[in-house]
């Protein structure tokens, strides 16, 4: 199989880390995902500077761009309506920021945990409860991100199953609700867990991977170091990549040095690996 080429590598970032990167950012059009809104209780007023904040920034960015939805204590699986329609209403919320922003992908956080995989046969009810109020919290924030041009991107946070969401996202069938995976997390999961693997990840993904974050772990925690400076062995990773049929968008998250970001995809790119 002929590998497809790998976008430009994307990164996130808040809002003060913009004017560090920008030259390095716009001059070849990478992919930004904005990160700010993830911050729960935020009000209105909050919501709007911020916005405006961005607005004032975002001319001089012409590549794909992105946001990271709020997640914090939001369970798009719980099976209590009146909880449901409160996270239904905050991801609403992010769809608007990402309307503002001019955003094309949201990420919003998988449920699955390995709890669920260990008692699937043991409570076998479960999981089909999960996709059902799933699929119903995400109704209207599917509905209401396929009218601003937003595709949603469900990233694996304890998930040990690289199934779950894949077979979620089939079932609930809209084509702007993809799969995301984040690098570190999976080998979190691969360490702790006894997961499977990061190569993994993607080729049970396969067609509905839409999104990657890339940072890499020591298999312990949840680190966001700069692909290199984990375990991760990333020119499997990216060869996986290649051979999907359609790229899906990726983008570094590092928590920290994020100035030296253009080292490390120099690292990548000189190794034939990204760019």
């Amino acid at each position: 199989m002929t590998a497809t080429p790998l976008p430009l590598l994307g990164t996130a970032l808040l809002i003060d880390h913009f004017a560090p990167l920008r030259d390095w950012i716009c001059e070849a059009g990478r992919a930004i995902e904005i990160q700010d809104f993830v911050t729960p209780n935020m009000s209105e007023a909050e919501t709007a500077e911020l916005i405006a904040q961005w607005q004032k920034l975002l001319p001089a960015h012409t590549g794909p761009r992105g946001i990271h939805g709020p997640f914090l204590g939001l369970d798009l699986s719980t099976a209590d309506k009146e909880i449901r329609a409160l996270v239904t209403k905050r991801l609403l919320w992010g769809v608007n920021v990402a309307e503002a922003l001019n955003a094309t992908h949201m990420v919003v956080h998988s449920p699955f945990t390995y709890w669920h995989l260990l008692n699937r046969a043991n409570y076998p009810f479960i999981e089909p409860a999960m996709f059902d109020a799933m699929a119903d919290c995400l109704a209207p924030v599917l509905a209401r991100a396929a009218d601003v041009g937003c595709t949603v991107m469900l990233e694996n946070l304890d998930d040990t199953d690289p199934t779950a969401r894949v077979r979620l996202v089939q079932q609930i069938n809209q084509p702007n609700l993809r799969v995301s995976i984040d690098t570190g997390h999976a080998e979190l999961a691969h360490g702790r867990y006894g997961a499977p693997p990061v190569v993994d990840y993607i080729a049970a993904a396969g067609a509905t991977l839409g999104h990657v974050h890339l940072q890499d772990a020591d298999g312990y925690a949840d680190r966001h170091w700069h692909p290199g400076d984990g375990r991760i062995p990333w020119r499997p990773v990216f060869e996986a990549l290649a051979k999907l049929e359609t790229p899906p968008r990726l983008i570094l998250e590092v928590r920290e040095d994020r100035t030296r970001l253009p080292q490390t995809v120099a690292r990548l790119e000189a190794l034939g690996l990204a760019r």
